[in-house]
């Protein structure tokens, strides 16, 4: 017969901002965290170590790190035992890490990008002192392998390839604050799969800031194409999704990748940022639009039924609206299925932040809702053409508008709402698609 020790085990709670590149440094920090004996809690005040990942691509996304650790205040001081740390993007920009240790004294621990696996060494020192600790590398170092991680989910695990970038986009605080571009060895991710195959997931997003650079500076004869080509023989996976793809550097290569490998769903999110060449060469994008709507006709021709999904941003400076109707004539001309639209944000060390003719928030919100508009309309549009056809779909789990339906994605990443008299989590199942709604859609079982 057990006994009761009359010990409460320690809990840990995460909140995390931004891409899914952060998404799965939290997982890693999760995985750190119960190998050290902590459960995790989704309740704030419950915990005993409350970490914020921050990120700093959007302006809305800093004022909220700021907004929720002013929160904190009266519960650190409740709970003086409450260990706090703030970690991610932000803390790589000049002088936020020091901000927010002045202005925050309360927060226990600051780190960043760099050095998430040195994070027990961390939190153990930040325990034992009096003090802010503060541990904010510039330099991004050796790829760490082997760093402990707890998924959110059973189906799908985030695989990183490669981390950085090089391209310095004059919008984009990623280089800064993630570094240069460094790629994981070939033989790393495979064994990472493999296990997630052994393991009974069914569905990788292999992630990087740019995969289709993957490879470059490594020793050994490997690019993306060739990984996806060897990621597509591992057993247990049924799919295989990844992004983000730089249009400059989007091969024949990888293209026919997409085509042959019969796990590699048939959907590239290729951001286009913006229609207007002259816009595009003010971003440092290295490409125009003719060369954007080339690829997309190419794609489209090689590889049928592929959904292309992008990111604009609305408002760039000097955008004109001769600029932004560039940008909505190439929507309609390639049909993106969906799109992640943006205002522009300022960031600070970025070439764009000091450009001059920026563009006043009123001009940017219009031309942004016309832009949200139209997506709306092909979206929908889109998703009508699937109403009869019978689709593939990895169900996910239960749906989060619905709890007595489940929900998946097709191969083309299109979000189905369905019923099922069993629990049908982790398969993929046949469904007749039945009505189409502009973003999901609905079906029902066939045999």
């Amino acid at each position: 017969m057990g006994c009761d020790t009359g010990v409460k085990q320690k809990r840990f709670f995460i909140e995390t901002w931004g891409c899914q590149m952060n998404e799965e440094d939290s997982e890693k920090l999760s995985g750190m965290l119960e190998s050290m004996g902590y459960a995790k809690t989704d309740i704030k005040k419950e915990a005993d170590i409350i970490i914020f990942n921050t990120c700093c691509v959007r302006e809305n996304a800093e004022l909220k790190v700021y907004g929720n650790l002013g929160a904190l205040k009266n519960l650190k001081k409740s709970n003086p035992g409450i260990t706090i740390a703030v970690c991610g993007c932000m803390m790589q920009q000049r002088g936020i890490a020091e901000n927010i240790k002045k202005r925050y004294p309360f927060v226990n621990l600051i780190f960043g990008t760099n050095n998430i696996h040195r994070f027990p060494e961390l939190i153990n020192n930040a325990m034992q002192s009096e003090n802010t600790i503060m541990e904010v590398e510039d330099d991004e170092g050796e790829i760490v392998e082997g760093v402990p991680i707890d998924r959110k989910s059973k189906i799908k695990a985030l695989v990183t390839i490669m981390y950085g970038c090089n391209n310095f986009c004059t919008y984009c605080v990623v280089p800064y604050v993630r570094g240069r571009e460094r790629s994981r060895k070939s033989k790393d991710i495979l064994d990472e799969v493999k296990k997630l195959g052994q393991d009974g997931y069914k569905e990788i997003t292999l992630l990087g800031q740019n995969v289709n650079s993957y490879g470059k500076g490594l020793d050994e004869d490997i690019n993306f194409a060739k990984l996806l080509y060897m990621l597509n023989d591992v057993d247990g996976i049924q799919r295989i999704r990844f992004m983000t793809s730089h249009p400059k550097d989007l091969s024949d290569e990888l293209i026919d990748a997409v085509k042959n490998c019969n796990k590699v769903c048939k959907h590239i999110h290729l951001p286009l940022q913006s229609g207007s060449t002259r816009i595009l060469k003010k971003m440092n994008r290295n490409y125009t639009k003719e060369e954007y709507l080339s690829l997309a006709d190419k794609m489209k021709s090689k590889i049928p039924g592929l959904a292309i999904t992008t990111d604009i941003i609305v408002g760039f400076p000097g955008e004109t609206e001769e600029d932004f109707e560039e940008t909505m004539d190439v929507v309609q001309r390639v049909g993106f299925d969906s799109a992640f639209t943006f205002l522009f944000s300022p960031r600070d060390k970025t070439p764009a932040a000091d450009m001059p003719d920026q563009i006043d928030d009123d001009t940017k919100h219009k031309r942004f809702n016309r832009l949200v508009d139209l997506l709306n309309t092909i979206g929908l549009q889109k998703n009508l053409k699937y109403v009869g056809r019978v689709v593939e779909v990895l169900a996910e789990g239960i749906s989060k508008n619905d709890e007595s339906k489940f929900m998946g994605r097709t191969d083309t990443g299109k979000l189905v709402n369905f019923k099922a008299g069993l629990d049908v989590t982790g398969k993929i199942v046949k469904l007749r698609i039945d009505e189409a709604q502009t973003w999901s859609l609905n079906g029902e079982l066939v045999d």
